[in-house]
């Protein structure tokens, strides 16, 4: 799954991102709004409890939008690619930062102050209904995830997210795709041990559905991969022991 994404080209951009939901002549405008940035892979774009306004609308590349719980342990809330507006909720309320904002590699924007996005919304009432479903969805993704993962082993966690992800920024028709996630990152994600996401991986790869290299996981079948979310999680009423489910976050 190709996520580069440039100005100008016939691109792909996710049905569930912001660019995704709107019509061309929208999406011209969002591509208009403020100016490019890039930043190379481990940069913070966006740091937690920052009480900077802007947003970003991504372009290229991943970021990982992490927060820190009270006992000083970082969680991974969420993996955001192109198409995607990140850092909306300052860039709408001007509230402090709930999450900070790290490139996953090198990454293309367009950094939006809040002023400029608040109006871009007046004037177009379209974008506006864009941006507010954009952000109910990753709400209901967050509730979902919850739900979803309550009772479910490691192998079914992660079967399921990695199932999620591939679906939301995957191209439609197609049965594979790539997701730049590390090893740690998973983890952090799924809300398990490492040790336990090795041998889930494990399972995957001698299954067929997965291969892993470096900061990579290469999704071969998701069919297979969904059957194996099914199949992993424990029969109704079972509870598979401490889930450990990660929070997921909406946005920064």
């Amino acid at each position: 799954m190709s996520n580069t994404r440039v100005r100008g080209a016939a691109a792909y951009w996710p049905a569930a991102g912001l660019l995704g939901r709107v019509d061309e002549a929208d999406r011209e405008i969002l591509l208009g709004l403020g100016h490019g940035v890039v930043y190379p892979a481990g940069q913070i774009a966006i740091r937690e409890a920052d009480t900077s306004d802007y947003a970003l609308l991504l372009l290229g590349g991943t970021v990982k939008v992490t927060a820190h719980a009270q006992d000083g342990r970082e969680a991974l809330l969420a993996v955001r690619m192109a198409g995607d507006l990140v850092g909306e909720l300052a860039g709408i309320d001007g509230q402090p930062r709930i999450g900070t904002v790290t490139a996953c590699g090198r990454v293309l924007a367009r950094y939006i102050l809040r002023s400029e996005l608040l109006e871009c919304t007046k004037q177009h009432p379209a974008i506006g209904l864009a941006l507010s479903a954009s952000v109910v969805a990753k709400l209901r993704t967050a509730t979902g995830r919850i739900v979803d993962f309550t009772g479910c082993d490691v192998l079914g966690r992660l079967a399921r997210i990695l199932h999620h992800l591939a679906v939301i920024y995957g191209r439609p028709g197609r049965n594979e795709a790539q997701l730049p996630l590390s090893q740690p990152e998973m983890a952090t994600l799924v809300g398990a041990a490492e040790s336990s996401i090795h041998k889930a991986l494990r399972a995957l790869r001698e299954s067929g559905a997965v291969v892993t290299g470096y900061r990579r996981i290469t999704i071969l079948d998701l069919d297979h991969l969904a059957r194996i979310a099914v199949e992993a999680a424990p029969p109704e009423g079972v509870a598979a022991g401490p889930a450990g489910s990660p929070a997921i976050s909406p946005n920064t």
